[in-house]
């Protein structure tokens, strides 16, 4: 089988066909369609694709059926396809059942029937959850290849710059396919030791390539801008970035997104957002994302990534931002959004070991690499805990390493319930890494804890601890609170700079900051939520506030 399959399960033949002639009617061009009669036959079913190297985009699964129900079905499927979109089949007497298979089952998504019709209930909801799939799929590609050792940073580079981009690619790990590595390179007359080396379908290969340089290669519209003077420039393209960007190209101001990585920011990265407006079953950061990105697009936004920001300069009231490579470009107004990074873990061995078993963020990446792993989480807010789930997926055991004695005072309940039914993640309290050792990546980790300290193997560390706001590119006149933090608004008032700084007949609008035309929004600004949907909501209120300040010059 070419195609990716959607498995339909159902013990009554006559929803069984109902099911299978329509999704067949709108997706047989580019899925084969395949039904089961009940949950026994799925599983079987399923085992027997796997077993043939073929794709599972969704199990679609009725709830009550003899012998095994639904959730059941669809929660065994996971252990199999983990990446496969799964929905249930519900009357709406189950639809309580419903909901708790979202947490217990990880339901993407329930339908209660009947669905009909479908091009309003059916196929828009089955549309969004294979786009979703298609972007987290990484298929078996003859195309783009990228060949290096698992524990090199630059490998790791390479391959999170593609990840986050959405640019399908296929990783070839010297040491675990020692063969087709080698038939690459000597494809090319190449060495090991030039790795990671990318490889293209027109046969040109780059030997450890910089992400600009792929972004050049992939013929993207990643670093040169259209325009010579914007309306709006917005570096930094999280959740407040896309927002804005979406309102303002929307609203008719040029309007161009920087990243110096790819857009999405911390949010991008996280592996599931459950308690963002409008997505009950929850949606990944790269969906999101991806979502935002493409609507921003067709507005008319421009978007450039990876570009580095170095420095801002005012002149005349125009904003003129410089790149890292020397060239710059002018702006009336700019969006500051580029968030927090987070800071390096003090404990001894981290640094030598990043990017080769240690990891900060999610790092959704290198999640499957760890599949029968033990893996380490440090953290308690609901970006560790959002990450602990994801690698749970993968990972034999995942531990979750706190100072505090619970999760209770930074996670939110969603996310603590849900770690506590997974059976291979345990929680450690009132407990610290003191040390990570190994050869050339992470083996071992020594734990500290009122008990005493000890040391355990171990094969990767994620750490979600320690942030810190990126505004060092701009300007000394933006003014900060002692953390870093940008102040905006009426919080300015309060600095003991803000006299001599600003010197307008006005008070500063709303998200403005201490230089008229500069505003920041999301988790760089002081006082912000750190919220997706309170950064969208910044983000989306900044183009008001911009085009009031264009009023006024």
């Amino acid at each position: 089988m070419t195609k990716p399959a959607l498995i339909v399960v159902d013990d009554d033949p006559q929803v069984l066909a109902a099911v299978r002639r329509d999704l067949r009617a709108h997706y047989r061009q580019d899925y084969t369609i395949i039904s089961a009669s009940s949950g026994e036959e799925a599983l079987t079913t399923i085992k027997e694709l796997k077993s043939r190297g073929d794709s599972l985009a969704m199990v679609i699964s009725d709830q009550r059926m003899p012998g095994l129900q639904g959730t059941d079905v669809l929660a065994q499927s996971r252990e199999t396809y983990p990446l496969a979109r799964r929905v249930l089949l519900t009357a709406y007497s189950d639809i309580d059942a419903a909901i708790k298979a979202i947490n217990d089952a990880h339901l993407d998504h329930y339908l209660a029937k009947p669905w009909a019709p479908p091009e309003e209930k059916l196929f828009p909801v089955v549309d969004d959850l294979l786009d979703s799939w298609k972007a987290d799929y990484q298929p078996e590609l003859t195309g783009l290849r990228l060949v290096g050792h698992q524990w090199s940073p630059r490998s790791h580079e390479i391959k999170d710059f593609l990840a986050s981009n959405l640019v399908p690619y296929r990783w070839v790990d010297i040491d675990r396919q020692p063969a087709v590595a080698a038939e690459l390179l000597e494809s090319k007359g190449l060495s090991a030791d030039a790795l990671p080396i990318l490889f293209f379908e027109d046969g040109e290969a780059l030997q450890s390539p910089e992400p600009q340089e792929v972004a050049r290669r992939l013929g993207r519209p990643m670093t040169a801008a259209r325009d010579d003077v914007y309306d709006l420039v917005i570096v930094g393209g999280g959740p407040a970035g896309l927002a804005a960007a979406v309102y303002g190209a929307s609203e008719g101001l040029q309007t161009l997104l920087l990243d110096r990585h790819a857009a999405g920011g911390q949010a991008g990265a996280s592996s599931r957002i459950e308690n963002y407006l409008g997505f009950p079953s929850g949606v990944s950061g790269r969906d999101l994302t991806n979502r935002a990105l493409t609507q921003a697009k067709r507005l008319g936004a421009e978007c450039l990534v990876p570009i580095e920001v170095a420095g801002i300069t005012i002149e005349a009231g125009y904003k003129h931002v410089h790149f890292g490579d020397g060239r710059k470009l002018v702006t009336r107004t700019l969006l500051a959004s580029t968030g927090m990074v987070y800071r390096e873990h003090p404990a001894a061995g981290v640094a030598e070991h990043t990017s080769a078993g240690v990891y900060y963020g999610a790092a959704t990446t290198e999640a499957p690499v760890f599949t029968g792993k033990r893996v380490v989480v440090v953290g308690g807010g609901n970006s560790a805990g959002q990450g602990a789930m994801h690698l749970s997926r993968f990972a034999t055991e995942v531990q979750i390493v706190v100072r505090g004695d619970s999760l209770a005072a930074t996670m939110s309940k969603y996310l603590i319930c849900q770690i506590e039914k997974t059976p291979n993640i345990r929680l450690r309290t009132r407990t610290e890494i003191t040390r990570v050792d190994g050869s050339d990546h992470v083996e071992r980790v020594t734990f500290a804890s009122p008990e005493g300290t000890g040391e355990e193997p171990v094969d990767a560390v994620f750490i979600f601890i320690g942030t810190r706001p990126r505004s060092e590119w701009l300007p000394a006149e933006v003014l900060r609170d002692a953390r870093g933090f940008v102040l905006t608004g009426r919080d300015l008032m309060a600095h003991d700079d803000y006299a001599r700084v600003w010197k307008e007949p006005r008070e500063p609008l709303p998200l403005e900051t201490s230089v008229p035309g500069i505003f920041a929004a999301g988790d760089l600004r002081a006082s912000a939520m750190n919220r997706v949907a309170s950064a969208v909501g910044e983000g989306s209120m900044v183009v008001r506030f911009v085009h009031d300040y264009l009023a006024l010059t």
